[in-house]
């Protein structure tokens, strides 16, 4: 806390963060301007009761001695959420099929929660990393994670559409390799386009990434086979969001993108290669819009603490 000059004590505006994933909670400590006072990492265990205490346990941790000042927690998780109440549903990887997440949390914490789809906060998050200069219109961001899916941000406000469907371009049935999918169709651009789909395609390695970029670099074959098919994926998902919704920003992450630059600079390849025939991609500038995000940044738990009121 601190003291104003009349002696009186004034409470700060800190806010908690919490990126809940498969594997590991994230958790972020932030000041009323979205500065990251402090950071913590904890790993998942599967079940609606754990998840409610990892979130409250990550949120103290962080929090410290500081948390009586903490006026609010934010929640991003995977899955079906509805804002309004902060219920999840279907969040498969943690074994959850329906959670009161926002209220228990509330509960325990005795704080206000707010509970947004991991997307939403992440892309939220990206966007607060942003130099100002590229905030001034609409940012796409595109999670590379074990799934794939976009979110959308104009003015600092996600953009949700009205079912909340928006961005789940993961399971858009476009792939001509027509792999099956999980969730019943064939041919989704997560099936060729995500983390989940390269551990399929190159199970020898584990990133698959960068081994897959260094042995296509070398001349393997079947790497340049797979790389071939996340690239052609990849360069579609820039098309469908680019020309979809017409953002002047599209950020590539999740855990996928953490390879980094080789990664930008073999999508920018196909992209390239696809303007040289075609007048009309050349001029939408896809390459010049392209950012990765910054790998260091906790974008997941950065943007659920700031969906936080």
């Amino acid at each position: 806390m601190m003291m104003n000059g009349g002696g009186a004590t004034e409470i700060e505006n800190l806010r908690v963060g919490v990126d809940v994933g498969g594997t590991k909670i994230e958790a972020v400590l932030t000041d009323a301007a979205g500065a990251i006072l402090a950071s913590g990492r904890r790993t998942a265990r599967k079940g609606g009761n754990e998840v409610v205490e990892d979130v409250a346990a990550i949120v103290r941790q962080v929090a410290g001695m500081r948390f009586g000042d903490v006026r609010s927690v934010g929640i991003g998780i995977p899955g079906l959420v509805h804002r309004d109440t902060g219920q999840v549903e279907n969040v498969v990887n943690l074994g959850i099929e329906k959670l009161e997440l926002g209220g228990r949390a509330s509960g325990v914490l005795g704080l206000p929660v707010w509970v947004d789809n991991d997307v939403n906060a992440a892309a939220l998050g990206a966007y607060g990393t942003l130099p100002e200069r590229l905030r001034q219109g609409r940012m796409a961001f595109v999670n590379l994670g074990t799934g794939l899916a976009a979110g959308f941000v104009r003015a600092g406000l996600v953009e949700r559409g009205d079912t909340g469907a928006l961005g789940e371009i993961g399971h858009l049935p476009v792939d001509s390799n027509r792999v099956a999918c999980k969730c019943g169709q064939r041919g989704c651009l997560e099936t060729a386009c995500s983390g989940g789909a390269l551990r399929r395609m190159w199970p020898m390695a584990d990133p698959p990434l960068p081994d897959i970029l260094a042995k296509a670099a070398g001349g393997d074959a079947e790497a340049g086979r797979v790389l071939g098919i996340l690239l052609h994926a990849l360069a579609d998902v820039v098309q469908i969001v680019a020309q979809g919704e017409d953002p002047s920003v599209i950020v590539i992450g999740g855990g996928v993108s953490r390879v980094g630059s080789p990664l930008l600079d073999a999508l920018r390849g196909e992209l390239r290669r696809r303007e040289s025939s075609s007048g009309f991609i050349a001029g939408l500038r896809l390459t010049e819009r392209l950012r990765l995000a910054d790998p260091s940044i906790p974008i997941g738990a950065l943007g659920a603490s700031l969906i936080a009121c």
